[in-house]
């Protein structure tokens, strides 16, 4: 079977001061002295909607961890949920009302992040599998744009790969060399921002791409943060 080993990893948005889990994706033997396994999957959340400071998730119901997400806030771990198509529902935390209802089907010992996105009263969730293995001297990043802007399509270069990337898009995991890792992401006008990460051997990041176009306010600009999410290794 497939399991989830949580480590506490670093994180990579020191404003934020919260950190994220390793995730380690291993094959178990079954025989017979195995434990009796119940059915669940991981979820990971992240709050990307620039103009709500408080945000709750709930699966078919049920609330997804016991506190609020401010504005690039996340849940720090997978946390575990029942499997199948479950409705994803998302809502300020405080007044109670729907924010953005999403579907999804959660698989057994699978993990995925779900991300709510938007502002100015238009919102969405985005739920994805988190999948990755490690490869000697290679680094895994995956990039987010949470940047709301339906007008223009930016294009989003990570490392020497650029390619057009409009608002909603997850990018698949991909392996970069370890070092330095230059990340942009621009629209040519309202969307202009540029990075460097240096990401370590087998380290695993997400790289998250947000802010309102053309905001003065530097907490709303758009800018370029990331998380390591940990060290890919397998058992």
């Amino acid at each position: 079977m497939k399991r989830l080993k949580q480590v506490m990893g670093s994180y990579g948005l020191p404003l934020l001061g919260l950190v994220l889990t390793v995730f380690v994706f291993a094959a178990c033997k079954k025989d017979d002295t195995e434990p009796v396994h119940t059915p669940n999957a991981g979820v990971m959340a992240f709050n990307l909607a620039v103009d709500k400071p408080a945000v709750g998730f709930a699966l078919s119901g049920n609330t997804l961890g016991n506190t609020p997400l401010n504005y690039t806030g996340y849940t720090g771990v997978y946390l575990p949920v029942y499997t199948g198509t479950r409705e994803v529902r998302t809502f300020d935390y405080y007044m109670g009302t729907t924010i953005a209802i999403s579907s999804t089907t959660f698989a057994d010992s699978a993990y995925y992040s779900a991300f709510v996105m938007g502002a100015n009263g238009n919102y969405r969730n985005v739920v994805v599998k988190d999948e990755v293995a490690p490869v000697a001297g290679k680094a895994w990043v995956r990039y987010v744009n949470a940047i709301p802007d339906s007008v223009s399509t930016p294009s989003v270069t990570v490392d020497t790969n650029t390619e057009s990337a409009p608002y909603a898009t997850i990018s698949a995991f991909t392996q970069v060399n370890a070092g330095p890792v230059n990340i942009a992401v621009s629209n040519g006008g309202s969307i202009n921002a540029t990075r460097t990460i240096t990401m370590e051997e087998n380290k695993v990041y997400t790289v998250l791409l947000a802010g309102l176009p053309g905001a003065t306010d530097p907490a709303n600009a758009v800018q370029i943060r990331f998380i390591t999410n940990g060290t890919a290794t397998q058992e």
